[in-house]
């Protein structure tokens, strides 16, 4: 039998970027934590030398919340005059009574921000240990830019002083870990700052940092919308945003394979059109279709050689000829490669006499020698894989499951063909079933 093809390729759907549910963030202006409620004393653990410096609140569900209120007593009290002093004194004392005060409001900050780094020390090391929640803390703060270096300051000057070697060595990996975290979190928050900022250049941005647009950003994409959980609006529009990254992405990169696919096409159709003998150009192509390199990008260039130098005044008889056996051959092959029960089946829908069509339902129903010739191959099947098929076929176009078939049978999903396709379902299962 001598049997045609042709195939159609479907892109793939788009995903799409839903934040998951939503949950109450670590820490942000204040810093809490969950507790499970089999912990004992949670309270200690939260307090612990915080003296006057900060409050804490649990609420029924075991959530202790934990505010720097900044009432830390004041250890240097000075008054801006001395006992004798008079407003009119001599400005050199006045202004040395300013330093002494400012000196004092810093030495207070100083010891509020030990204090809150001493909190975030225990949290990372005690509460939340793992990396991936040390993620969502940093991109759940609005506060951790002014943290930041006073934070890792702390570690160092607390592992120093520290006399057992195993908390030593705990600090210093809290340290090193949580900077290697902190900065993949301020790249993540620099392009999307970025994307903010241009939301209309996306593409281009993506083009330009594609190796950016990684896992690990957008699920830091999806934590920072998380931790606006208080703002519908703000979290409905990142996470748009997040689809527009996505749906970009996904375009550059069906764009780069496709680019590859016809560079690499291109490198094959310039071999072939090389080759010394019409003869060696064919044994490339056949090598190529056992390789299973012979894809659609290939064909869609030999196609469109071909039907270009038919149609060109400009080229000779001989280049059309050869130009035309090349693609050919090309179809040839490209058949091959296609199950033979689809191969079968498209020659039987070439065929419009109910007796012929019968008469070629026998001949492949006959067992023998499959033979592949210059222009006709010989292939036989069994009734019941003849008649898998055609169900298989039907019942996708019936259902809408055109995803689920191969893609060389998905250009028989046509209303014309189904009919067709019934009637030989019936015609095998009442001759041959």
């Amino acid at each position: 039998m001598a049997m045609a093809s042709s195939s159609a390729l479907r892109p793939s759907l788009p995903l799409r970027f839903c934040p998951p549910p939503l949950r109450n963030p670590l820490f942000s202006r204040t810093l809490s934590c969950r507790f499970p409620s089999t912990r004992s004393s949670p309270r200690k653990v939260l307090l612990r030398s915080c003296g006057g410096a900060c409050s804490s609140s649990f609420d029924p569900g075991g959530h202790a919340s934990l505010s720097f209120s900044g009432r830390i007593p004041h250890l240097l009290q000075r008054s801006m005059f001395s006992g004798n002093a008079t407003p009119n004194q001599n400005s050199s004392e006045d202004n040395q009574e300013k330093i002494d005060v400012e000196a004092d409001e810093r030495y207070m900050d100083d010891s509020k921000m030990i204090r809150i780094c001493d909190k975030l020390i225990e949290v990372f090391m005690v509460d939340k240990p793992t990396t991936t929640d040390w993620r969502r803390l940093l991109a759940f703060s609005r506060e951790w830019d002014n943290i930041r270096p006073h934070f890792f300051k702390r570690c160092q000057e607390r592992a120093d002083a520290e006399v057992d070697p195993e908390m030593r060595h705990k600090l210093l990996r809290l340290g090193r870990k949580l900077k290697e975290i902190d900065e993949d979190v301020q790249r993540h928050n620099e392009l999307l700052a970025v994307v903010k900022g241009a939301p209309s250049e996306i593409n281009s941005i993506v083009a330009k940092r594609c190796k950016d647009f990684t896992k690990e950003f957008f699920v830091h994409l999806h934590t920072v919308a998380e931790s606006y959980y208080e703002n519908p609006e703000k979290q409905n529009e990142l996470a748009n945003l997040g689809n527009v990254c996505l749906a970009a992405v996904q375009a550059y990169d069906n764009a780069s394979e496709s680019i590859e696919a016809l560079n690499a096409a291109e490198l094959k159709l310039q071999d072939i059109v090389n080759s010394p003998s019409l003869d060696a150009a064919c044994r490339k192509i056949d090598d190529l279709a056992e390789k299973k390199e012979l894809d659609s990008a290939l064909m869609l260039m030999l196609t469109k050689a071909w039907s270009a130098a038919k149609e060109s005044n400009m080229m000779k008889d001989e280049v059309k000829d050869v130009l035309y056996h090349l693609y050919k051959t090309a179809v040839g092959n490209l058949q091959r490669l296609m199950p033979k029960e689809i191969r079968i089946l498209k020659y039987l829908l070439t065929i419009e006499d109910p007796e012929e069509r019968l008469s070629a339902l026998r001949d492949a129903f006959i067992p023998g020698d499959e033979l592949q010739e210059k222009n006709v191959d010989y292939l036989y099947t069994t009734p019941e894989a003849l008649h898998t098929w055609i169900r298989t076929v039907v019942d996708a176009y019936n259902f809408s499951r055109e995803g689920s078939l191969i893609k060389e049978a998905r250009d028989l999903m046509n209303p014309k063909i189904i009919k067709k396709l019934e009637e030989l379902k019936t015609l095998i299962q009442n001759n041959f079933l």
